[in-house]
């Protein structure tokens, strides 16, 4: 399984923060991503704080490691992620 791009494996996780200009672009950076979570009905674990974004991807119905979706979800957040750059 290849980590996509920005992406750290830890503790069985995939784990990327992302920094925005401030809290409406972070909150609306989630917001899509949620979008993205429904469609692939696999979803994060995340924290926000003020401009900054944490996501973890693991897939607890497979005993909380990395699968394909996990890899999946994550380039798909990228992609979100380029068009707030």
């Amino acid at each position: 399984m290849i980590v996509p791009d920005s992406w750290n494996e830890e503790r069985h996780s995939l784990v990327r923060e992302f920094i925005f200009a401030d809290f409406k672009s972070a909150f609306y950076f989630m917001t899509a991503v949620a979008g993205v979570a429904e469609e692939l009905n696999h979803h994060p674990d995340w924290s926000n704080s003020y401009n900054r974004v944490i996501i973890r991807l693991t897939t607890h119905d497979a005993g909380y490691t990395i699968t394909e979706k996990d890899i999946i979800v994550a380039n798909r957040i990228n992609e979100v992620f380029g068009k707030f750059r």
